[in-house]
């Protein structure tokens, strides 16, 4: 019989010598030496996350080749459609009949209407066959004056001393005379413009075109030549007078110098403190007497 060693066990297995005495924790446990923690789990997760991530692949470029083919089938159906309506010819549609919640017959006129709207055909078919000129086209055909675009312009110059005497052309110079008819009443209205050397003063123009002018200090009506000297010696700037509606017109290129009635003739004289018989230099500009 084999002897038994003090401090042994005769239950318990001997160690053999080579295994390594197992390693206590900071804890004082041992570990379980039977499986190594957490690698199965790492492995399991790592499985999951790459069929996951094949699924999302997989169902992703599935939706884009539905959504290329859905987009084909559309083109292609939209354009069999448009070659086919283009072969099918454009025709209106007719009016539904009947009584619908989208549209409804257009009631027909009534009896009253069509009789209104025949005679109103009956008044058309009057007025366009005897059309009534108005005024306004009856006063356009007929021919207007030449010489006098406006009564406003057209003036007749009275003297002040001498009322019923007026500016008259005769022969070509300009006299202080009645008028005695309509050839003296034509002869003694003038157009009143704007002055030809100062459009703030006046220039007088008579019916047949010429202009008053001074010369040799002497008022008469001759044809304008175009010169400077013609232009101020028709021109006249209204002065005070000191008589209602009365005007002193002197002359632009002798400012001290007026126009005057002397013997029944219109000239220039001058004009100033010591100047008597200041009446014959005072004029109205009235209505045309033609």
């Amino acid at each position: 019989m084999p002897e038994k060693k003090p401090g042994s066990t005769p239950d318990q297995p001997s160690t053999p010598s080579w295994t390594e005495p197992p390693k206590v924790w900071e804890t004082g446990e041992t570990p379980d030496q039977s499986r190594v923690p957490g690698t199965r789990r790492l492995w399991a997760a790592g499985v999951l996350a790459v069929a996951v991530l094949i699924g999302s692949v997989t169902a992703i470029s599935l939706q884009e080749r539905r959504t290329e083919d859905s987009a084909r089938e559309r083109e292609s159906t939209g354009r069999t459609k448009v070659a086919d309506e283009s072969l099918v010819p454009t025709v209106a549609p007719a009016a539904p009949d009947g009584k619908s919640g989208l549209s409804s017959p257009q009631p027909s006129a009534s009896k009253s209407s069509k009789s209104s709207e025949s005679q109103q055909g009956g008044a058309k078919d009057e007025t366009e066959s005897d059309p009534k000129p108005s005024k306004s086209s009856e006063s356009s055909k007929k021919p207007s004056s030449p010489s006098k675009p406006s009564t406003a312009s057209w003036k007749s110059i009275e003297s002040v001393n001498y009322p019923g005497r007026y500016w008259h052309v005769s022969s070509g110079l300009v006299k202080l005379d009645a008028p005695r008819g309509s050839e003296s009443r034509e002869d003694s209205t003038f157009n009143q413009v704007k002055g030809l050397s100062n459009s703030s003063c006046y220039s007088f123009k008579t019916s047949d075109g010429t202009y008053l002018r001074h010369r040799n200090f002497v008022l008469r009506a001759e044809r304008n030549d175009g010169s400077d000297l013609f232009s101020k010696d028709a021109t006249f700037c209204p002065g005070w007078s000191g008589h209602p509606g009365a005007v002193l017109l002197t002359s632009v290129n002798y400012p001290n110098y007026a126009l005057r009635h002397r013997n029944f003739e219109l000239r220039l004289d001058p004009y100033g403190y010591n100047t008597t018989n200041r009446q014959d230099f005072y004029f109205r500009l009235v209505e045309g007497l033609d």
